[in-house]
């Protein structure tokens, strides 16, 4: 059984990630960054702080992570688009609050996420009205839906 301490340190954890060349062509020969993990508190804080602004959510979940180099709000501010959505990506990814490709073409396989998708295509219901229904009342409409075909 994992203990307390073994779960806290994965907060401490850090990782160089590597930028495309295509997103910053004119650099040196050393393209890295050093990234953490956000922790809970991290995610409580920047959601109070940027009070449903995506772009300012992104950019503060960017400056927490990033160990090295440091960068202010202002020069987040100032990064071409693609570099920010790089490292959101890699931020995302190394708190895990991302799913990897693989991962969501397996969901996509699931039968209970391929019946809602049916229910949202053909009778144009939200993920909130698919989700208030029971497992049988999912199956009822989507074989009616088939018999429909």
């Amino acid at each position: 059984m994992l203990t307390a301490n073994a779960l806290m340190a994965g907060a401490d954890v850090t990782e160089e990630v590597e930028i495309p060349e295509r997103l910053i062509p004119r650099a040196d020969d050393d393209r890295r960054v050093k990234l953490r993990p956000l922790t809970v508190r991290d995610l409580r804080l920047i959601a109070r702080a940027s009070k449903d602004n995506e772009d300012l959510t992104a950019a503060l979940m960017v400056r927490q992570a990033l160990v090295e180099p440091t960068l202010t709000l202002e020069q987040l501010g100032q990064l071409p688009a693609g570099l920010m959505q790089f490292l959101l990506r890699e931020v995302n990814r190394l708190s895990g609050i991302t799913a990897s490709e693989d991962e969501i073409l397996a969901a996509l396989e699931d039968p209970l996420v391929r019946a809602s998708m049916l229910l949202s295509r053909e009778l144009g219901w939200t993920p909130e009205e698919i989700g208030r229904l029971t497992l049988g009342e999912t199956m009822l409409h989507v074989a009616a839906l088939r018999g429909r075909a």
